[in-house]
């Protein structure tokens, strides 16, 4: 018997290298404005620590994929970082002072996103240090001093729904 069907050629297959993804965490202003609210995320190919600071701070001016409200304004453009020791030197250009709304509760809840966020997810960071066109800055608005590198504050977070262990077992019953 001939086989009358053509061969097919050979497929030829492109190794894509694998994408990395790592978790992390964002917070984001709760639709109050009141408080911060953590926002979980993937980020794609954080295979070197730079790139992977510098897609969480992009990921942070992009804003959340919720119903959350964003903390930087969408005219912030990250211009660079460095990392020395446990601080971390955040670069924005103009657009972080020019595109920010103000207001004390505002400024408290951008500058606390953006450096608790560095900090849950880089363990190592402590602190954030805010420069704008390679500067340092004092001020965002006028509410929030910036002159020294920032230490993470957790009191903006929303408290979490789950019971924590120090509540008292009420017994049910009510024999009193």
């Amino acid at each position: 018997f001939l086989n009358t069907t053509p061969a097919t050629p050979p497929v030829s297959v492109v190794e894509q290298p694998p994408r990395q993804l790592r978790e992390v965490t964002l917070y984001f202003a709760s639709n109050d404005g009141a408080q911060l609210v953590a926002e979980g995320r993937e980020i794609e190919d954080c295979l070197d620590e730079v790139e992977c600071l510098k897609a969480t701070v992009q990921a942070l001016i992009n804003g959340p994929v919720t119903d959350l409200s964003p903390v930087l304004p969408p005219q912030a453009v990250l211009r660079g970082l460095s990392v020395a020791g446990s601080t971390l030197d955040v670069d924005f250009g103009n657009g972080l002072v020019a595109g920010h709304p103000g207001g004390t509760q505002s400024e408290l809840l951008t500058v606390f996103a953006l450096v608790d966020t560095l900090v849950v997810n880089f363990p190592h960071l402590r602190q954030v240090r805010f420069l704008v066109e390679g500067q340092p800055i004092e001020t965002i608005k006028g509410h929030v001093d910036l002159r020294q590198p920032v230490a993470a504050d957790f009191s903006l977070l929303e408290e979490e729904v789950a019971p924590s262990e120090g509540l008292r077992q009420l017994d049910v019953g009510g024999n009193e």
